[in-house]
């Protein structure tokens, strides 16, 4: 396959690393087989624009940031990378902090 998809399927394959997904949970969330994703990944298959939009959906980017390294994140998503570094106790943790944070700041 070409440079192209070795490449779009390298950032994939990095975000879906920062994401802490495997390769099954990502296969899983974008609806398409691990062998598929696995294809992808190592620039040995193409992909149609559907199979596109699903990964960047389920990876939280812009198609652009995949198929060309263009702007990565959207609205909002710096602060989800951080979210996801907890885990579940620690994330409704957090949304409670951030709760009575927004709160106070509206009587302000």
């Amino acid at each position: 396959m070409n440079d192209f998809y070795a490449k779009a399927g390298q950032r994939i394959r990095n975000l879906r690393e920062v994401n802490r997904y495997t390769r099954e949970k990502l296969a899983e969330l974008a609806e398409i087989s691990p062998k598929f994703l696995y294809e992808i990944e190592v620039g040995a298959k193409g992909f149609s624009a559907d199979t596109l939009s699903r990964i960047a959906s389920a990876l939280s980017v812009s198609c652009d940031y995949i198929l060309s390294g263009g702007k990565q994140r959207v609205y909002g998503e710096d602060i989800l990378d951080v979210v996801k570094l907890f885990d579940d106790t620690q994330q409704r943790t957090l949304s409670n902090v951030l709760k009575l944070m927004y709160e106070l700041q509206k009587t302000k």
